[in-house]
């Protein structure tokens, strides 16, 4: 669904790039809470999560690439809204899918520069509200059980994508440049990505339930379905015909008492790698048995005459437009070659993005001032 430059005139866009910085500069607010809050580690368990942000960015990317048919001459991809949103919240999401967007803009000549805000406006900032939104109210009603977050992510997701149809279509009837029946447009977009949305459901589920089905601390929408260790007294400790020890005064603390053990620290290593390599396969192989039908939106703009002003992309001769290598002749090689880039790339700008995030939000919480009890009485 990616916009090129030409589809939405220039006002339109221009305001939607206002309405996507404004959300990014939100979201960068909310991303600082989220990496700083994940896990039951707090602020130390952002130290793990910054990583797999950029993980879920890079993923987002790579599964992109992969157009699977869903209709005669059609062919639809992943948004990744909803995927990001569950896996790492809300606001880190938005920023996931943007930085992806970018890289396919800068690098790839994949939706136009001059649309980026469109793009951004759409297929992060609709598709996460609306999938996260309808994801929380399912969770809520559904049991407390794994398999609930797992249905509610494909519900979610598969409601995100006609929802981000839906916004196209506003755009459209709002700045289109080709005069065409905004009913059509509508009819058409809706209906389509529908069908879109099914296999958008069916890869966030599936990415979803992998993840939870081995760390289910890692998944943001899955927390407090799992409970901290909780030591219980054995009945065998005080014999039935002994009585209780008296209770201690609360003032009196017993020296055999003893904090809690602290729940060990489990390393994402490996879920990072297979993260990792399941993006490299995926982009860098997979990507090549790919359909090469058009997806929703250019079927759509094809089919209805939306693409008669479309305006070539500023980034054209890139080396990698068309997520293909220059001057290497081998299809599966340019291409493959091509996704691999695109993965490093976008995993290395997003890691130090949400790496950034965290150091800053880290050093936030080290210099703010004592309060409460921790401040020191001025009549002492």
């Amino acid at each position: 669904m990616h916009v090129p430059d030409g589809f939405i005139n220039a006002p339109v866009s221009v305001a939607t790039g206002a309405v996507a910085a404004a959300a990014v500069a939100v979201s960068l607010r909310g991303a600082r809470r989220e990496l700083a809050g994940a896990g039951a580690g707090g602020v130390a368990g952002a130290e793990r999560t910054a990583p797999l942000a950029g993980l879920v960015a890079a993923f987002i990317f790579a599964v992109q690439m992969l157009n699977f048919p869903v209709a005669a001459g059609t062919s639809g991809h992943l948004l990744g809204g909803a995927l990001a949103a569950i896996l790492v919240g809300p606001y880190t999401g938005v920023l996931c899918v943007s930085v992806v967007l970018l890289m396919q803009g800068v690098l790839f000549a994949d939706g136009g520069l001059t649309a980026l805000g469109v793009n951004i406006t759409d297929m992060a900032i609709v598709t996460t509200v609306v999938a996260y939104a309808l994801f929380r109210g399912l969770v809520k009603v559904l049991p407390r059980r794994r398999r609930s977050v797992t249905v509610a992510s494909f519900v979610a997701a598969l409601v995100s994508v006609p929802a981000a149809a839906v916004a196209f279509t506003g755009l459209y009837a709002l700045g289109g440049t080709a005069d065409v029946p905004i009913g059509k447009v509508f009819t058409a977009m809706v209906g389509v990505h529908v069908l879109i949305g099914i296999g958008e459901a069916t890869i966030t589920a599936l990415t979803v339930g992998a993840v939870i089905a081995v760390r289910p601390d890692l998944v943001y929408g899955a927390r407090g379905l799992t409970k901290p260790l909780e030591l219980r007294t054995s009945p065998l400790a005080t014999p039935a015909d002994e009585p209780a020890p008296a209770a201690a005064p609360a003032s009196a603390a017993p020296a055999s008492a003893a904090p809690a053990p602290a729940a060990p620290r489990r390393s994402v290593r490996r879920v990072w790698l297979a993260g990792v390599a399941a993006a490299l396969v995926c982009a860098g192989g997979v990507s090549y048995y790919a359909s090469a039908s058009p997806d929703g939106l250019e079927k759509v703009a094809h089919d209805h005459g939306i693409d008669a002003k479309a305006e070539d992309h500023a980034a054209k001769d890139s080396p990698l437009a068309d997520y293909s290598v220059k001057d290497i002749t081998d299809p599966r090689l340019s291409g493959g070659l091509a996704g691999v880039i695109g993965v490093g790339a976008t995993l290395a700008v997003g890691t130090g993005v949400f790496v950034v995030l965290r150091r800053r939000r880290n050093t936030g919480a080290d210099e703010q001032p004592a309060t409460g009890a921790e401040r020191p009485s001025e009549n002492v």
